[in-house]
């Protein structure tokens, strides 16, 4: 009664019986069904979970940050535009010092002021213990994005100063992953996050309407949205959580959801068969394995080699449909640090040959997978691929599944806190502070961030340091570049592929644009009746 194929029988039951439910509100209101690749709801109080996912769907819907991700082109990678800041400019007194203009006008879900005074307390709700406001799980979910201040200064209404710890010239991007909810609708709840959630409220293009857990959120469109051009261009948005691919696609097939993330590359002809639009967009995001280099037997070099030139890449590509790029490192092509790194061809005698100099074949690894969620793209059938091709040179695989989240607690607490090898983590690197100082410089190992396999190395952190100093873009892109072409040579990762960020949309949806992004804008979908 439990198995996998019953839970999505049910699942589609109860989506049908919700279906049903809207069937008599169609001509009065435009609902837009989402099917997310997320085993549950994403907590959406302000500091989102189940990794990027959550931000895009219980993050950038409800909320605002000082600074936004422009997803409005499909031919670029996204970069930040201002969100709730209008501005923001380093003191030239001060190159630890940032200056930010606050948005005028604009208010929260409940009519609560957006102001110099509310940003502060939003930044002491994860970074003073002793605020009334102090929630440990926001530090958890989005203190890392606060790390790097030491204090936050009122100036005026709508000015506030955020000083750093060190110079820090790419800090506006910390920015638009930091979310502001509304200090009015936590204080009347008492501080009691629990009661908030009943009612949270943001400044974003929708708003809160109800939730059944474990099952839908439902958020209506903000009609006063600060910005009018994202005013959604329909009423209604429900997002559903469904992990099984096979679920996500019959839901589409039978009309009860209009919009799916990541459908299986074997359900895609039929899916535009069915009339269904298939909407690929490369994008800053690589599926690959984050090795633990401190501990053997990643720590020697010749083992990351060899874990590299084992894979052949187009297998996975060819594997996957087309939905999917081999990858020769975390960024790609139209992200100015790209750069020439070394590459890592299939050579499985190569590969062999390393093992066996290292003295380690054959050699054993624990690899930490998940069973779906946010970016993972086909974890199993993906990740047996990847064990099938580390055999075939010498490697021994023991791969332990595990749900999206679970596994999202075993990157955050860093490698030393598990017996992993290596985990099968997607992380974004949508910028510079996520794609590279935060996954290779050493201050940034858990669980200060990101740099979850304890990789370090001296030279690296000293251009990292310099990017930080460096204000002139050209001169620190030119740092920047060096640093990953470091961190590629040092085989520091298993690079395996690029995903293309397939989705599945309705025939009578209008109006998306597929961002370069692992974050989208949902708002000018429209819904046809």
């Amino acid at each position: 009664m439990n198995s996998p194929r019953m839970r999505g029988v049910l699942k589609l039951a109860a989506i049908a019986m919700f279906g049903l439910g809207l069937a008599g509100n169609a001509s009065a209101e435009s609902v837009l069904r989402v099917a997310m690749t997320a085993a549950d709801i994403p907590d959406y109080t302000g500091a989102p979970d189940q990794g990027y996912e959550g931000y895009r769907f219980a993050g950038y819907t409800l909320y605002d940050a000082l600074a936004l991700w422009d997803l409005s082109s499909s031919d670029k990678a996204a970069d930040v535009v201002p969100g709730l800041a209008t501005s923001w400019e380093i003191d030239p007194q001060n190159n630890k010092r940032w200056i930010f203009n606050l948005r005028q006008g604009v208010t929260y879900h409940d009519g609560c002021p957006w102001n110099a005074d509310s940003a502060i307390w939003n930044f002491n709700r994860v970074m003073d213990p002793k605020a009334p406001q102090f929630n440990a799980r926001h530090v958890g979910q989005m203190g890392t994005y606060v790390v790097n201040i030491a204090s936050v200064d009122k100036l005026d209404d709508y000015k506030i100063a955020i000083n750093t710890k060190a110079p820090s010239s790419l800090f506006p991007y910390e920015m638009a992953m930091y979310y502001m909810i509304s200090n009015c609708a936590v204080t009347a709840a008492g501080n009691d996050y629990n009661v908030y959630m009943k009612k949270p409220s943001g400044t974003g293009p929708y708003k809160f309407d109800s939730v059944v857990p474990h099952e839908r959120l439902e958020l209506v469109k903000n009609d006063k949205y600060w910005n009018p051009a994202r005013i959604p261009k329909h009423d209604r948005l429900v997002l559903l959580p469904m992990p099984e691919a096979s679920t996500r696609a019959a839901a589409l097939l039978s009309g009860q959801v209009d919009f799916v993330e990541a459908p299986s590359p074997d359900t895609i002809p039929r899916l535009k068969d069915a009339g269904m639009q298939i909407i690929t967009v490369p994008y800053p995001h690589n599926w690959d394995y984050m090795l633990r280099v401190d501990t053997p037997p990643f720590n020697d070099i010749r083992v990351r080699q060899a874990a590299n030139y084992a894979m052949n890449r187009q297998d996975m590509v060819d594997m996957l449909q087309g939905v999917a790029v081999a990858a020769d490192q975390t960024l790609i092509d139209s992200q100015p640090w790209y750069g020439h790194p070394v590459k890592y061809d299939y050579d499985p005698d190569k590969a062999a040959a390393l093992l066996k100099e290292a003295n380690c074949s054959p050699c054993k690894i624990k690899v930490g997978i998940s069973t779906s969620g946010s970016g993972q793209m086909q974890p199993l059938p993906m990740n047996e691929l990847v064990k099938e091709q580390l055999e075939a040179v010498g490697f021994q695989v023991q791969l332990e599944p595990m749900d999206w989240n679970a596994l999202i607690g075993v990157f955050l607490s860093g490698a030393a806190k598990s017996d992993f090898n290596a985990i099968n983590f997607s992380m974004a690197p949508i910028d510079p502070v996520q794609g590279i100082l935060k996954k290779w410089m050493t201050e940034y190992q858990p669980p200060a961030c990101c740099n979850w396999g304890f990789y370090s190395n001296a030279k690296l952190d000293d251009l990292g340091k310099q990017a930080l100093a460096e204000f002139d873009p050209a001169k620190r892109n030119a740092l920047l570049t060096e640093m990953n072409e470091m961190a590629v040579a040092d085989a520091s990762e298993l690079y395996i592929v690029h995903d293309l960020n397939p989705r599945a949309l309705s025939p009578k949806l209008s109006g998306f644009v597929q961002a370069q992004s692992w974050f989208q804008d949902l708002t000018p979908i429209v819904v046809a009746p």
